[in-house]
């Protein structure tokens, strides 16, 4: 199995993007969505993103907030992908397109697999029927009809099981939050930098 796509999402702190820069993630979230604990505003937003080289892709991620509340806080915060979480259409989409952006769809998993790009989306991110809840989900069932194309899977991945979750499903990529947290909303230096040398089947970069 190739190497594979790695983001650390609801990241609030200089050490956070530090080390899992350092570790080797292809992307960094940062939660711009209202009423999680791991929200900050884009002035925090923007001075993290400004840690953050070029090859590794800056996230907001955002849910329920207007299009013209998007383009606010992306263009506030500097970031280079949008990712949405919410009931978003094709309209979001479009208005959201820009030159050197990336789109993110994030959907709940179910029977029926989504498509890429059928709404307009660069990539597409299959979080758990219950998004944010860091709690696992059957990724691994039989009935599980993985999507095609470039796609992030999410939700209960930790430095334990990210391995068994890329071999099971063939995902490009994989997200992950809670399961780098040593307590909710704080991240664990360690922790990032375990998940990290685990998606990548090999040890911890120090």
């Amino acid at each position: 199995m190739g190497e594979r796509f790695v983001k650390i999402c609801g990241l609030r702190t200089e050490r956070d993007v530090e080390t899992a820069v350092a570790a080797g993630a292809d992307a960094i979230g940062f939660v711009l969505a209202a009423n999680s604990p791991r929200t900050v505003d884009a002035q925090t937003a923007h001075g993290l993103a400004e840690l953050v080289p070029e090859h590794v892709l800056t996230v907001g991620v955002f849910r329920g907030q207007s299009v013209a509340r998007v383009l606010e806080l992306t263009e506030r915060s500097g970031i280079r992908a949008v990712q949405l979480h919410g009931d978003e259409g094709p309209d979001y989409y479009r208005g959201l397109r820009s030159p050197g952006r990336t789109l993110i769809r994030a959907v709940a998993a179910g029977r029926t697999p989504p498509h890429l790009g059928e709404y307009g989306e660069d990539l597409l991110l299959l979080d758990a029927p219950e998004p944010g809840s860091g709690k696992p989900w059957n990724w691994a069932s039989p009935d599980f009809v993985t999507p095609r194309g470039r796609w992030l899977l999410a939700g209960g991945l930790h430095p334990g099981n990210v391995r068994a979750a890329l071999e099971a499903t063939g995902a490009w990529g994989v997200d992950v939050s809670s399961g780098v947290e040593s307590e909710r909303g704080v991240k664990s230096p360690d922790l990032i930098r375990a998940f990290l040398a685990a998606a990548r089947g090999g040890r911890p970069t120090e």
